[in-house]
C-alpha cells in the first residue's frame, strides 16, 4: 500500500475516532484532528457536564473572581465534532473496538486516551465538611466562598499547586498556613539550593509555613499534626499531588507504568492497536533527554495532540517536546523548562535573594534545564538551546548580565 492510499484508508468517511477526556490534550487533539484535513467521525467524551475548558485559571482569575469560567473558545459544531459531556467511561476494550459508558458501548476504530490526572485526596480526610481538592471547575466554585469570607485556610502540600492557592487565598484576605511534610518548598521536583530562597517568599507574603510537618488527621474546623498542634481551619485544601486517572484501564491490556501513567511509545501509540494517549496520563521515551518522562503541565498537553493526529493520518511524527511550565506565586512569575536530574551540574545566574534570578544546569557542556524567576527571556532563550542540543559557556551561563542565548558555542 502506498503513502497516498494509506492516507485514504486512514481518512476513510467510516474511520472513527473517539477521545476519552475533554481538557486540554483532548480537545486539542479533536481540533488537531480536524485542522490537519481528517473528515471522518470524532467523538469527544468528557465526564465533567461544562464546556470544556482551561484549568490554569481555576487557581488564579476563576478562583478569585475575577474571570466567570475558563471555557475554551471553540465552536464544536462548526468543527462537526461530536462532543458528549457528563458521561463517565468504565473501560476500553481494544479486542472489540469499544469504549464502555455509562450510557453503553461507543464503538470506535481509533481510541485516544486523555483522561489527564487526578489530585490525591488527603488521606483520612473522607467525608469530613470543609476540606477541598482544586483540580476542576466545581472545586473552584465551591472555594470562591471560601476566600470570599476570608476564613482561616490550612493548605497541605507546599508544592506549585499548594504555593498558587496560597497565593490567592492571601490575595483574597485569607489567614492562611501551608503545612509541607518535607524540609522545604518543592523539595520532590527541585535541589535545596534552588528552593531555600522560595521558603522566603511565604514569611514576605504573609503566609505561615510549617515544614517538616505530617498531618495526622482533619477535624471539622481544624487540622491534627502527628506533633500534637491543632491548626484551626476554615477550609483545608489538599495539594499533595496528582497521579494519572488510568484506573478505568484495568482489564484493557495498555500497558501502564508504575506510577500508573499509559506507557506510550514516541508516537504516543500504546501498547494496543490503534489506541493512543496524551497528556498528563501519558509517559513518552524522550532522546532528547534519555528518559521516559510523564509531564503533568500545560504544555505538554498542547503539544502532544498534534503527534496524535499526525499518527491517526498515517504520518507518525515523534513526540519529544523540551517540557515547559509556568507558576505565578507570591507576586513572582517562575518558569522552568526542559528537564533534569541530580547527575546535572547547576549554574546559577543572578543573586537568588533578589527579584529576578535563574537556574541553569548543563549535562556534557550542553543545556538541559532552566528555572527563571522574572526573567522571561533566560527561558524563551534557554528553551531554544536546549532543543537545539548546541555546546555552551559555562562561564558565559553564569554570568546574568550576558544573554542566554549569546552562550551557545
Amino acid at each position: 500500500m502506498n503513502g497516498q492510499t494509506e492516507r485514504r484508508a486512514a481518512d476513510g468517511p467510516g474511520r472513527r475516532v473517539v477521545i476519552v477526556g475533554a481538557g486540554m490534550a483532548g480537545v486539542r487533539t479533536a481540533v488537531a484532528l480536524r485542522e490537519a484535513g481528517f473528515t471522518g467521525p470524532v467523538t469527544l467524551i468528557g465526564a465533567e457536564p461544562h464546556q470544556p475548558y482551561d484549568r490554569p485559571p481555576l487557581s488564579k482569575a476563576v478562583l478569585l473572581g475575577e474571570a466567570e469560567h475558563s471555557a475554551f473558545d471553540i465552536d464544536f459544531a462548526a468543527l462537526d465534532i461530536d462532543l458528549r459531556l457528563g458521561l463517565s467511561v468504565s473501560g476500553l476494550h481494544p479486542e472489540l473496538r469499544r469504549v464502555e459508558t455509562a450510557d453503553g458501548p461507543v464503538p470506535y476504530d481509533v481510541a485516544v486516551i486523555a483522561t489527564g490526572a487526578e489530585p490525591l485526596a488527603l488521606p483520612g480526610a473522607e467525608g469530613v465538611p470543609g476540606v477541598h481538592l482544586l483540580r476542576t471547575a466545581d472545586d473552584a466554585a465551591r472555594l470562591r466562598p471560601v476566600l470570599d469570607e476570608r476564613r482561616e485556610v490550612v493548605v497541605v502540600g507546599a508544592g506549585w499547586i499548594g504555593a498558587e492557592f496560597a497565593t490567592a487565598a492571601r490575595a483574597a484576605g485569607c489567614e492562611v498556613t501551608v503545612v509541607e511534610a518535607a524540609a522545604r518548598p518543592l523539595a520532590g521536583v527541585l535541589p535545596a539550593e534552588v528552593t531555600a530562597p522560595m521558603a522566603d517568599w511565604y514569611a514576605d507574603s504573609g503566609v505561615r509555613l510549617l515544614t517538616g510537618a505530617r498531618v495526622a488527621r482533619a477535624e471539622p474546623g481544624a487540622v491534627v499534626l502527628e506533633d500534637g498542634r491543632v491548626l484551626p481551619a476554615g477550609a483545608v485544601v489538599a495539594g499533595i499531588g496528582a497521579r494519572p486517572a488510568t484506573g478505568w484501564l484495568a482489564g484493557s491490556g495498555v500497558a501502564l507504568g508504575p506510577d500508573g501513567s499509559v506507557t506510550a511509545d514516541a508516537s504516543l501509540r500504546t501498547t494496543r492497536e490503534d489506541v493512543y494517549a496524551v497528556g498528563d496520563c501519558a509517559s513518552f521515551p524522550s532522546g532528547r533527554f534519555g528518559a521516559r518522562l510523564l509531564v503533568h503541565h500545560w504544555d505538554n498537553a498542547l503539544q502532544g495532540p498534534r503527534t496524535v493526529a499526525a499518527g491517526i493520518l498515517a504520518a507518525p511524527a515523534v513526540h519529544d517536546p523540551v517540557p515547559y511550565f509556568w507558576s505565578e506565586q507570591f507576586g513572582r512569575f517562575v518558569q522552568y523548562a526542559g528537564h533534569h536530574t541530580t547527575a546535572d551540574t547547576l549554574v546559577r545566574r543572578g543573586d537568588p535573594a533578589g527579584a529576578a534570578w535563574s537556574v541553569c544546569w548543563l549535562r556534557d557542556d550542553a543545556l538541559t534545564a532552566v528555572l527563571a524567576v522574572g526573567r522571561p527571556r533566560d527561558v524563551a532563550q534557554g528553551r531554544k538551546l536546549i532543543a537545539s542540543g548546541a555546546a555552551v559557556d559555562a562561564g558565559r551561563i553564569a554570568d546574568p548580565g550576558v544573554p542566554l542565548k549569546s552562550a551557545a558555542l
